[in-house]
């Protein structure tokens, strides 16, 4: 029997798509990696997972694990071969358990991230993990990728909010590793090998993660700088006076706000021109009154102290949503503007002022007339450091004439700098030359060890991160 014939016989004619239209599958977010699969899989539950990794490992078929295929550096989506079989999560959605007592959720991989804080906040609770795709990504593209986000700064990755996992091994085999434990010392922890892998080392199937109180106020401000400078000294500030309150620290150049207006002039921008503008945002679970004093005082002494030229204040969630909008519409005006060199880099916030100088002025030298769109997560030190092509160049010859150099450029100062090439986006393709490049020596055949040992076969994601 051939492994299409008993793939249907296992999943049913819903469960396996074979011809017609894949491209939602085949295609990546970006439209910068175009694959063509042998079929897409999409099982209902882990014993279907179960089944389709031990047909794939019988017959030799590569799979390339799927969630919302939202991922920015190719990681989820087929070679262009016709022989890799896109294993889509997206039927296993349930929400399996949520306890209030111990403050945790149990969902399953396909679940939506919308959808999983929708399930946390009915019951009164929270879970922070929050991205501008959180309406089509899902749970176990998030924990495959150890997804960041806008609240990293206060409660960290993915990795920090996942206590458990449920995974499929390349022999399709199941690892029930689900726990609500917060302390669990029985030898190595398989959890964290898992997570951030990309799918190359096993197929998540599940999660239990770590729920929070919601808080009793949100306070959200945009605030104009001018420079890189202000903005570091209102992050020391801020985590002065706010401590664990400060929830958010997002920074935006002038570049990407003024894109913004061009792409989407839909959107509302409160405050004039400025060379920087910061997004922070405080959460305090015990007194409304309190966070706002504590809001209000931050930025009148960022305003006498001079790191602040205007800031607005969020008089309403309708306000902060919107100012929140600005921030998450910077990929969506990049994508309407065309192709464009994505860079996901993290460095300590000491070396951001000095790395950002550089670049600047390298890159002018290098190219007279491109434009970096920069923004990200200043509070802790992840930047997506975008360049775009001139006025007048075609983005697709921009990027084939001139990627190579500008990576060079950007990655070597981000290396002399000891910062990371990718900070929350992953290696999956786009990245994968970098990483073999410039990762330690050690790391690396570590890291091909526990491949081999998990998937010796290679059939997991092949060619992606490694």
């Amino acid at each position: 029997m051939s492994i299409l014939d008993a793939l249907r016989e296992r999943l049913g004619d819903a469960g396996l798509l074979v011809g017609g239209d894949l491209a939602a599958y085949e295609n990546d977010w970006r439209k910068r990696y175009k694959g063509r699969a042998l079929a897409v899989a999409r099982p209902a539950s882990t014993d279907e997972v179960a089944a389709v990794m031990r047909l794939c490992h019988q017959h030799r078929v590569a799979v390339v694990p799927q969630g919302g295929n939202t991922g920015l550096v190719g990681g989820s989506t087929p070679d262009d071969s016709g022989r890799q079989l896109v294993l889509s999560l997206t039927r296993m959605k349930r929400v399996r358990e949520l306890d209030v007592a111990n403050a945790s959720l149990t969902a399953e991989a396909g679940c939506v991230l919308a959808e999983v804080q929708a399930a946390a906040s009915a019951a009164g609770l929270l879970f922070p993990l929050s991205l501008a795709a959180e309406g089509s990504c899902t749970l176990g593209g998030n924990l495959a990728t150890n997804a960041g986000g806008t609240q990293v700064l206060r409660y960290g990755n993915a990795r920090e909010l996942c206590l458990g996992l449920e995974v499929v091994t390349a022999a399709g085999e199941v690892w029930h590793g689900l726990s609500g434990l917060r302390k669990d010392n029985t030898g190595y922890d398989l959890r964290d090998l898992f997570i951030g892998s990309e799918g190359t080392l096993g197929v998540i199937t599940a999660a239990t993660m770590k729920l929070y109180p919601q808080p009793r106020e949100r306070l959200t401000a945009l605030a104009g700088c001018a420079s890189l400078d202000d903005a570091v000294a209102l992050l020391g500030l801020a985590r002065e006076r706010a401590g664990d309150a400060l929830t958010g620290f997002e920074v935006m150049n002038h570049a990407a706000l003024a894109l913004v207006a061009r792409e989407l002039p839909q959107l509302t921008q409160p405050l004039g021109a400025a060379a920087w503008t910061v997004l922070l945002e405080l959460s305090d679970a015990e007194s409304a009154q309190h966070a706002r004093g504590v809001f209000e005082g931050l930025l009148e002494s960022a305003v006498e102290r001079g790191c602040v030229q205007d800031a607005a204040i969020a008089q309403n969630l309708q306000q902060a949503q919107a100012f929140w909008q600005l921030r998450e519409a910077i990929p969506l005006a990049q994508a309407q503007a065309g192709l464009n060199i994505k860079h996901d880099i993290s460095l300590p916030v000491s070396a951001m002022s000095a790395f950002v100088a550089e670049m600047d002025a390298a890159l002018a030298a290098y190219l007279p007339g491109i434009e970096v769109i920069n923004f990200g997560h200043l509070g802790d030190g992840n930047l997506h450091y975008n360049v775009q092509a001139p006025a007048g160049m075609a983005p697709a010859a921009f990027l084939a004439t001139h990627e190579p150099a500008i990576n060079a450029l950007v990655y070597d100062a981000v290396q002399r700098r000891g910062g990371s090439i990718s900070a929350e986006h992953g290696i999956g393709r786009l990245r994968r030359e970098e990483l073999s490049r410039r990762k330690d020596a050690t790391a690396l055949a570590l890291m091909r060890a526990i491949k081999r040992a998990l998937d010796p076969l290679d059939l997991l994601n092949p060619g992606r991160v490694l």
